[in-house]
């Protein structure tokens, strides 16, 4: 069972932008090789980090508002959110270890 949360129009406000955690995003779809290749590398991180950060992935086929708002223009996109503010975004595929660090960073 995957401990990322799926995330949509409706829940994304509660889930990412009120969260007391930090939040990492996964924007995806299906089709998407390259979001094939980092989905394990975004579950191993979201089991990693358990109650240190959050991880959410959100399907840009199914929440079209939500890749419109951050203007994902290509994907895989990660963006690290932390008082519900975007302080990180990485676009294509990312070895664990860089994500890692990246995370580390925000949750200092």
């Amino acid at each position: 069972m995957s401990k990322a949360v799926e995330l949509t129009n409706d829940n994304f406000d509660t889930e990412v932008v009120q969260s007391d955690l930090p939040v990492l995003v996964d924007f995806w779809a299906p089709w998407c090789g390259p979001c094939r290749m980092v989905a394990p590398v975004v579950e191993a991180i979201a089991e990693k980090y358990a109650g240190k950060a959050k991880v959410g992935k959100v399907n840009v086929d199914e929440a079209g508002d939500l890749a419109m708002k951050f203007g994902i223009r290509s994907i895989p996109t990660l963006m690290i959110f932390k008082g519900g503010q975007q302080v990180d975004v990485v676009v294509g595929a990312l070895p664990e270890a860089d994500l890692s660090a990246r995370l580390d960073k925000v949750i200092g």
